[in-house]
């Protein structure tokens, strides 16, 4: 030990009587690699390119990539490049990639095919929207592009137009301090495209509500730390005629255990829920999923889809406040709950199913519908919620999503996901059409996919619709949560993705309804 304590306290010393080093030179310029779509000519985020080493980089809103790696920025580097839903051309050897001369300050575009139908826009929520087009100093349309009230992550999207913009709120919300964020529902406003707000194709401009900190702060007042989630948000005239937005509210114990459900009214000037009418638990009549309107025989309806609609209320305040005055599409008698272990169906003279609205009826979705086939009691030939593969005539699951009415199609369209695909638990999104709201609902296109990753509660975002509903946009939360991918994507992980879908592209065909 005496023997290496010389030469090392002669080391230290020498070096703390060295002079102090020069001052670094200054960083030089990054390359600018941008990932366009081959036929639109637009960046295309959530690209993946890799190095011989695996050095991992994600394009980001604009699709660009700003490489500075010390000791490979001038070298000639191989990228892989690859992204579910695009493809890049593979070499004689199969690799598909391309081996590029990274001169600092320097630029390359990459092209990759769209073999999805839908077009991924951008990325909604979290940090660092344009982190790379902001290290090349690249212009960016946000006002807020890096950190928007100090959300990192949001999960699952409700939105509606009301009062002249656009209300938005979503689930768990997570934070830069600290691995929990809030649980209580965050919420926040953007303009409308005809009202000064952005193109949906060019971005989402969100204002937040927020806490003195300046972080997004819940909508519900809570001693308790469990989540509140809501759904089914919708507008709706209050007895004295003003315009008023509820919503569905449950507080979890867990993602399973629910300990309180209701119905909340949100106060504008506060931006802030109050429950309004608290709900047994085992009350199953309630304005869940994604909700629309119908009017039907002279009635405004308020329809909730999950993503079948099998619920509907009178949209009027009285009677969505009430269980009771709830119809739902189903199967079982008119009034009767829903109990699978003694289900009491209705059927014709000749034995079929009658499926109609019945009020004061409990519903019967895909899982419950499921498993009266399971009991025997309603064979699988005979449910109502049937969807195929459009290309391949698979039975598909579809778990949840949105209807709208859609005036290019003179239909209702469906976009919805599919659990329990192999490969993607949650990450391939469907489009569907039907004559009426419920359906049938025959077939579906894939329409975008996400490889290993979830990309679950998919909202179609009929406020943003172009060209007479031609072009039409939804959102969803990609994640790695309920599915095995190996790891999360920096960034993009557990926040809301934006897509565009062309409804005049050929290769929806075989899903419509004609």
């Amino acid at each position: 030990m005496r023997r290496l304590a010389v030469p090392l306290l002669a080391a230290l010393g020498t070096a703390a009587c060295a002079p102090p080093p020069a001052e670094p030179e200054r960083a030089p310029r990054p390359f600018v690699l941008h990932v366009v779509d081959e036929e639109t000519g637009r960046g295309v985020p959530l690209v993946e390119l890799r190095t011989t080493n695996e050095i991992v980089f994600h394009t980001d809103n604009a699709g660009v990539i700003a490489f500075d790696e010390p000791g490979l920025l001038g070298e000639r580097v191989f990228f892989y490049v690859e992204s579910p839903g695009y493809e890049f051309p593979a070499d004689g050897f199969g690799y598909r990639g391309t081996a590029i001369d990274t001169a600092p300050g320097g630029r390359a575009v990459l092209k990759v095919r769209r073999v999805q139908i839908a077009e991924r826009l951008y990325r909604i929520t979290g940090q660092g929207l344009y982190h790379h087009s902001a290290r090349a100093g690249l212009p960016v349309p946000l006002r807020r592009p890096q950190l928007n009230a100090r959300v990192m992550g949001q999960d699952s999207t409700l939105a509606v137009v009301h009062r002249g913009r656009i209300r938005w709120f979503w689930g768990d919300t997570n934070r830069p301090g600290y691995p929990l964020g809030h649980f209580g529902t965050a919420t926040a406003v953007s303009r409308l495209p005809e009202d000064g707000g952005l193109p949906p194709s060019v971005g989402i401009d969100l204002e937040y509500a927020a806490d003195e900190s300046g972080f997004s702060r819940p909508t519900f007042a809570s001693r308790e730390p469990t989540p509140i989630w809501i759904e089914g948000v919708f507008v709706l005239p209050d007895p004295g005629g003003r315009e008023r937005l509820l919503a569905c509210y449950k507080r979890m114990k867990n993602l399973e255990t629910c300990v309180e459900q209701g119905i909340a009214v949100f106060e504008d000037e506060e931006e802030r829920f109050r429950p309004l009418v608290s709900l047994p638990l085992d009350e199953d009549r309630l304005p869940t999923g994604q909700p629309f309107r119908v009017r039907e025989g002279g009635t405004d309806f308020v329809y909730f889809a999950t993503p079948y609609p099998t619920l509907r209320v009178r949209a009027r305040w009285e009677d969505v406040l009430d269980p009771s005055r709830y119809e739902a599409f189903t199967p079982l008698r008119e009034g009767a709950r829903y109990d699978p272990s003694r289900p009491d169906l209705e059927r014709d003279a000749s034995g079929k199913p009658v499926y109609a609205w019945k009020r004061g009826t409990s519903p019967v979705d895909r899982d419950r519908q499921d498993a009266l086939a399971r009991a025997g009691a309603l064979p699988a030939e005979e449910g109502r919620w049937r969807t195929a593969d459009a290309a391949s005539g698979e039975p598909l699951r579809l778990h949840r999503g949105s209807v709208r009415w859609n005036p290019f199609r003179g239909r209702w369209v469906m976009i919805a996901n599919r659990i329990g695909a192999p490969g993607s638990m949650l990450g391939d999104v469907y489009y569907a059409e039907a004559a009426r709201p419920e359906g049938p609902w025959s077939r579906a296109a894939r329409v975008a996919v996400h490889g290993r990753h979830s990309f679950y509660n998919p909202v179609h975002h009929d406020f943003f619709d172009e060209a007479g509903g031609r072009r039409i946009y939804f959102e969803g939360t990609y994640t790695r949560t309920f599915s095995d991918a190996p790891a999360a994507t920096p960034r993009y992980e557990y926040n809301q993705i934006l897509y565009r879908l062309d409804l005049s592209d050929p290769r929806l065909a075989p899903a419509r309804e004609d």
